[in-house]
């Protein structure tokens, strides 16, 4: 699927791309936090923790090398978790993180989800705006499993 850029494209996740995926994610927690017991899991085996689930994963492709990730993770019926989405600092700026929030948001209607959750960190200002920009709203109460959580969103779709 390419949007206005010709040279990108948001695919789906094939093991080709696990090591990408691992990078870009490690990228960004580690410059911000430490990897957590969930990270491991999810980034080290996505087939096991999101895909055989019933999650997604997109990637997206910036002149055919990968420079982003997004994953989506069923937590109910009716629900997925937008989670392990990465932009690589050399990328950004290209309104990348944008089309893979969107993707993932089309994606999760096309599954038959009618809401999709997300957990962050407020430090991530850019994130926290990408995410108020596609529509999230800020909700509480739930309980994470991860340690650098400090807000959570969700929509309804």
């Amino acid at each position: 699927m390419t949007h206005q850029n010709p040279d990108l494209q948001i695919v789906d996740f094939e093991p080709k791309y696990q090591p990408a995926f691992k990078q870009l994610n490690q990228e960004w927690i580690t410059t911000w936090f430490k990897m957590e017991t969930n990270d491991h899991q999810s980034l080290d085996h996505p087939d096991d923790y999101i895909l055989s689930k019933g999650g997604h994963i997109y990637i997206a492709l910036y002149r055919n090398e990968p420079v982003g990730a997004c994953a989506l993770i069923k937590t109910e019926n009716d629900a997925f978790e937008m989670a392990k989405m990465a932009v690589s600092p050399k990328a950004r700026g290209k309104g990348i993180g944008y089309l893979l929030g969107r993707h993932c948001i089309e994606q999760a209607k096309q599954l038959g989800a009618n809401k999709l959750y997300l957990e962050s960190n407020t430090v991530l200002e850019p994130a926290i705006a990408l995410y108020h920009k596609l529509g999230f709203k800020k909700i509480t109460g739930i309980p994470s499993p991860y340690e650098r959580c400090n807000i959570q969103m969700e929509m309804d779709l």
